[in-house]
């Protein structure tokens, strides 16, 4: 039986510690990608729920006010980087003033700074149809490109969401844009 000399010893053992050293490393390497990947996706579901709702809402507004529902008809967009109605002559005006600032996320602020919805948060409210029927849609900054094509039937902030420069989203044309939308009817009752 051959005996190993100490000096061998403790360069077998060096040789394990490097090893497990290196497989600890890869371990917690893999557990902080994972990691980063878990709060993207909270941060995207957030921004998804915060969308449906402000969705919902004008959705609600419009239903709301039936007899003038072809005034919520944006000619571009309200939220982030849009003025928005102040006036308070009609209900329309109030309504889509109050949307318009939830969009830019005035519910919640840190400091001097609307942080309380989507990034990038806009919305439009588009007649598709001839009989009073609303596409209500709500357009919001993702953080990492969809793989999926494009849809260029939603237009709504279409062109606005190749941010930040030098960044995946920046080299795929509105491949971090997400949307949510919902057909809001309203029907004639004049006619009963």
């Amino acid at each position: 039986m051959r005996v190993r000399s100490i000096g061998q010893q403790r360069g077998a053992l060096m040789i394990e510690v490097l090893v497990t050293i290196t497989i600890l490393i890869i371990g917690l390497w893999g557990m902080m990608e994972m990691q980063s990947r878990l709060h993207k996706s909270e941060i995207e579901s957030y921004q998804r729920t915060q969308a449906l709702m402000l969705l919902n809402d004008m959705a609600n507004k419009i239903m709301s006010n039936r007899g003038n529902a072809g005034d919520y008809v944006t000619t571009g967009y309200l939220g982030v980087d849009a003025t928005c109605p102040t006036a308070t002559t009609s209900l329309q005006l109030v309504d889509s003033g109050q949307w318009c600032e939830a969009l830019k996320g005035a519910a919640e602020t840190s400091g001097s700074t609307d942080v309380g919805a989507m990034i990038g948060g806009r919305g439009c409210v588009e007649e598709v149809l001839a009989d009073r029927q609303y596409m209500v849609t709500v357009v919001w900054q993702g953080l990492t490109p969809i793989n999926s094509a494009i849809r260029t039937d939603v237009t709504c902030g279409a062109g606005l969401y190749n941010l930040p420069a030098g960044s995946d989203c920046a080299a795929n044309a509105d491949s971090c844009r997400r949307f949510v939308t919902t057909m809001v009817g309203i029907a004639n009752l004049e006619d009963l």
